[in-house]
């Protein structure tokens, strides 16, 4: 049954009685949607807040008593119904219309599948092993940066579609990869055939050598770059660095690859940053993997394929395999879910993870698996 205040408003556009309409000086804005989501013909008439029953005229009368919806209940005021190119313009010249919109469908859930993917991003999708497609929804970390504090990033590497490009560089004059760390790991985060956001924008900020060194005034250098230059990147959805610490940006760092306790690692041991162990094919703790009290999560880091800076592909293991896993699904989860500082969002991995799962991890190290939320997990 509809609320009264409906039905006062149907009557009052049946009744409706000649009047003068003021005009307006633009005419109301018509929204338009995405062709493949259009609902054909049908529009969403949204009437100014201030619009009353008593401001019901004949074309407005007209539209209303033929609607599929009145809608009035609520704060939202206006109706749907099918119109043609007439009625949009005289609709949108009516004072009392605030906009006329396309209808649009709306789905559950957009997720997209990518079938026999590489093991690292398959494994994230499911909450069992043995499943090799990689299923999330397709907003793939959309409107994201990540930067890549690393060797550079082969920006020209086209499995990154034209997404990674040079922010800074702290190491050289050189604007090149010579190395191959980061292009690996820029690979991890989002590339479009390894990657776990593979919409996002990717950041170089270059700060080791070719010949794999780093000075620490320069890394330190690259964190405070980064902190200026996150707030003004234009990343709507947020921004994610590995590494940075003290809440810059999401962060995602390697626990070590000592076999031992990662409390003795920085920047592992920084309390503000996601701290991430390497599992392997089985789910057990890889070998060379890092634990204790430090560690945060799990992720896959043995045999991961990635993009290579000499082109193609490459394949290797360690925790700085597994930390951009979750780098990823951090922007991931930024573009999917909305605005979180650092701290939550961290959080919020930890509270999708499957418990439990890892073997062989010791006693006082969370035994937290990464997974990515996928509903049909």
């Amino acid at each position: 049954m509809y609320p009264k205040s409906l039905l006062y408003w149907t009557s009052l556009a049946s009744l409706a009685v000649a009047r003068s309409i003021p005009k307006r000086n633009e005419p109301a804005p018509l929204v338009k949607v995405v062709d493949e989501h259009r609902v054909p013909g049908m529009y969403i008439v949204k009437m100014k807040d201030s619009f009353v029953a008593e401001d019901v005229d004949h074309t407005l009368s007209a539209h209303m008593s033929s609607a599929k919806h009145v809608y009035g209940a609520t704060s939202f005021k206006g109706f749907a119904s099918t119109l043609d190119d007439t009625a949009i313009e005289s609709l949108r010249a009516n004072p009392h219309v605030d906009y006329v919109q396309e209808d649009s469908k709306v789905h559950l859930f957009d997720y997209v599948t990518q079938e026999n993917a590489p093991y690292g991003i398959a494994r994230l999708a499911h909450r069992n092993n043995g499943d090799s497609n990689y299923v999330r929804d397709e907003s793939d970390g959309e409107g994201t940066c990540v930067y890549v504090i690393d060797t550079g990033i082969n920006v020209d590497h086209p499995d990154f579609g034209g997404r990674a490009s040079w922010g800074a560089n702290f190491a050289d004059d050189e604007n090149i990869d010579g190395a191959g760390h980061g292009t690996f790991v820029a690979g991890i985060v989002g590339s479009n055939s390894y990657g776990v956001a593979k919409k996002t924008q990717l950041l170089a900020v270059k700060v080791f050598r070719n010949d794999g060194t780093a000075d620490g005034n320069n890394i330190i250098a690259a964190i405070d770059w980064v902190a200026q230059d996150a707030p003004n990147r234009g990343c709507a959805k947020g921004t994610v660095a590995k590494p940075v610490a003290r809440c810059v940006a999401f962060v995602a760092v390697a626990s070590g690859n000592d076999n031992s306790d990662a409390e003795n690692t920085s920047p592992a041991s920084e309390p503000s940053v996601c701290t991430v162990s390497a599992s392997d094919e089985n789910d057990g703790k890889a070998s060379y993997s890092n634990y204790g009290a430090v560690v945060d999560l799990w992720a896959p880091g043995n045999n991961i394929e990635s993009t290579s800076y000499q082109g193609g592909s490459t394949i290797a293991s360690g925790t700085s395999a597994a930390s951009p896993i979750v780098a990823g699904l951090g922007a991931y989860l930024l573009s999917f879910e909305g605005s979180r500082d650092p701290v939550a969002l961290c959080d919020r991995i930890k509270e999708l993870s499957t418990q439990g799962i890892v073997g062989g991890v010791a006693e006082g190290t969370t035994n937290a698996l990464a997974f990515n939320g996928n509903p049909s997990g």
